[in-house]
């Protein structure tokens, strides 16, 4: 079985469990939460160039 299209569709699971995980270690409240929904991938992104 050809598994090459798999890879953004697990790195998109991993960002989803990692920013509910951030949410919750953090306690965040909800403006902050949403500014982390846009903030926090720019990060990443940034860090995995």
């Amino acid at each position: 079985m050809d598994k090459r299209g798999t890879g953004g569709a697990s790195g998109g699971v991993i960002w989803f469990i990692g920013w509910l995980f951030t949410i919750s270690f953090a306690q965040l409240a909800f403006w902050k939460i949403i500014v982390g929904l846009i903030v926090w991938p720019l990060f990443l992104g940034q860090a995995l160039r």
